[in-house]
């Protein structure tokens, strides 16, 4: 029998580094079968490109909601993503939610993808919602390029959820006037993550919207005890050094934290001369190493200890003004006594 559904929590399916793309077959079934709400897939240029994974995704499962957090719009011709929305919807029967990032700059430098701004997001969330309600598009010459002509087909009505990846004040209020949810970054803290979730309310209030219509997610790093110190190491001191590594300015001025902190944990000879995520090649040793870097109070913002505890702390999101809670970093598997745990505790 199928426990209740969840619909407030959800988990990122191949979350970190999987060894095989196909993992997310037993991840998205064992998340359903324990009631999770919606089931996250994230986009990495490796083995997780999120329109193959999403098709998997919504073949094996029949009741739980799948969600990218995110992919990009820029890297695929706007006809492409429109479809593939589309297709998802259907496939799944109306339980897929297109969700959009800016990316990350120095990625996109490298790889000649021009970087992401605000208008273009805010144009892309707009143009989505025509060509689903089969509207055609002649001569389009804007923030997105130019294109003759922009068509799906004529008699298609669709409504499909968009959400948006949010870190700064512009996405925050981006999302909370034109998207339908927003999912924000790990180690947020509580203050950081009260005022994101206040902006988008606030937003979407200014827009003439029911504030209540934008879900706010927390990606919350979701970290029991139960699970090894090695790998509680990788989840908690190698994402973070992942996410240092990757937009440690940005992460470090939301939060205000010290970025003197920043500063000498890039000089460190062992983080410069790093090749890859730290999250993904790092080892044991190299991982405590890069430990005695970061400030306790940078990991807080994360749900560790029992089971109980975890729930504690993920309680405490809602209180925040967050409107679910994913639980960051963990397969369903690992997360399965915090959410009987946290089932337990709503009986």
């Amino acid at each position: 029998m199928t426990p209740p559904p969840l619909d407030a929590l959800g988990f990122y399916a191949l979350a970190g580094a999987p060894k095989s793309p196909r993992d997310i077959i037993d991840q998205v079934t064992q998340g359903e079968a324990m009631g999770l709400g919606t089931a996250f897939i994230s986009e990495r240029f490796n083995i997780k490109e999120a329109a193959t994974l999403s098709g998997a995704a919504g073949a094996v499962t029949e009741r739980i909601h799948i969600a990218t957090a995110a992919t990009n719009h820029n890297t695929r011709h706007p006809i492409v993503t429109a479809s593939y929305a589309t297709t998802m919807h259907r496939l799944t029967g109306g339980r897929f939610t297109l969700g959009l990032g800016r990316g990350i700059a120095p990625m996109f430098d490298a790889f000649g993808i021009p970087r992401i701004t605000t208008v273009q997001l805010e144009e892309f969330a707009n143009l989505m919602r025509r060509l689903w309600k089969g509207e055609p598009v002649f001569g389009y010459d804007g923030p997105l390029g130019k294109f003759p002509v922009l068509s799906l087909d004529p008699t298609f009505d669709e409504d499909i959820p968009l959400l948006l990846t949010a870190f700064g004040p512009n996405s925050l209020a981006l999302a909370g006037r034109a998207f339908d949810a927003v999912v924000l970054h790990t180690f947020f803290t509580d203050e950081t993550t009260a005022n994101a979730a206040s902006a988008v309310k606030r937003a979407a209030e200014e827009a003439g919207r029911d504030p209540a219509s934008v879900r706010v997610w927390s990606a919350f790093a979701t970290v029991g005890d139960h699970l090894p110190p090695d790998v509680r190491l990788k989840k908690t001191v190698g994402r973070m050094a992942t996410y240092l590594q990757a937009y440690g300015d940005l992460l470090v001025r939301t939060n205000n934290w010290d970025p003197a902190v920043l500063e000498r944990f890039r000089a460190d000879s062992m983080v410069s001369g790093f090749r890859g995520a730290l999250d993904d090649k790092g080892t044991t040793e190299e991982l405590e190493h890069v430990a005695t870097l970061i400030p306790d109070e940078w990991l807080a913002p994360s749900a560790t200890g029992s089971a109980d505890q975890c729930v504690d702390a993920v309680l405490h999101q809602f209180d925040l003004g967050c409107d679910g809670v994913i639980l960051h970093g963990a397969t369903p598997e690992e997360l399965a006594p915090i959410v009987d745990a946290y089932r337990a505790r709503l009986q």
